[in-house]
């Protein structure tokens, strides 16, 4: 049986989700940059290549837009994290192959972890991105006994943090080694979550899993 052919309303449909795209990258592309939100809508337009009334289409303003793009980018980073991680069981082995990702990603996906530097830290206790899928293996844990922590809340700040400052140092400081550094903070960690010293060094130098 053939395949209806579109109605207006689906072209529509389609030219409305890909005008929307368009203003999130170019929004990721301002945050990435410098963060600087100051720059009009008119610009923000431009290199979206739509017209400047469609920015009114899809967002009220600018802070809707830049908002919208950083929980864009959040969900991007979360989601690449469980397609990467989905064969990990063990909690402490998901945060330490968390820290490792996230400095190889600052050299594999630039745009999207700059996003995170300049902007994350206002995001690390959301209901969107990599804070709940961390809070999820935090609760995990200290449920199991693997943590020692009693406070999920704490732990998601301390863990949270630290990342957030290990993404900053690989664009800081590219001259030093990101494994190592990833994988010395990822320890580090794990021993405040109550780790011994060799267990959290073994599960922090785990194989990362393989995609697919």
């Amino acid at each position: 049986m053939p395949t209806p052919a579109p109605t207006g309303d689906d072209r529509n449909t389609r030219r409305r989700a890909r005008t929307r795209q368009a203003l999130l990258r170019a929004a990721r592309q301002v945050l990435a940059e410098d963060g600087d939100t100051s720059v009009s809508i008119q610009e923000i337009a431009q290199r979206a290549d739509v017209g400047f009334g469609s920015f009114y289409n899809h967002f009220s303003s600018k802070t809707e837009l830049f908002e919208a793009a950083v929980e864009d980018a959040l969900e991007e980073f979360g989601t690449t994290f469980d397609a990467r991680l989905a064969s990990v069981d063990d909690p402490a082995e998901l945060l330490a192959a968390g820290f490792r990702l996230s400095v190889r990603m600052a050299d594999s996906h630039p745009e999207l972890m700059r996003v995170l530097r300049h902007r994350a830290l206002a995001y690390l206790h959301s209901d969107q991105g990599l804070a709940p899928r961390a809070r999820r293996d935090i609760e995990l844990g200290i449920t199991t006994g693997r943590f020692t922590t009693t406070d999920p809340l704490a732990a998601l700040t301390a863990v949270g943090g630290s990342l957030l400052a290990l993404i900053d140092l690989r664009f800081a400081r590219p001259d030093l080694p990101p494994d190592q550094t990833a994988t010395t903070l990822a320890t580090m960690v794990l021993r405040m979550l109550g780790l011994p010293e060799e267990e959290a060094k073994e599960v922090a130098t785990r194989p990362l899993p393989e995609v697919g």
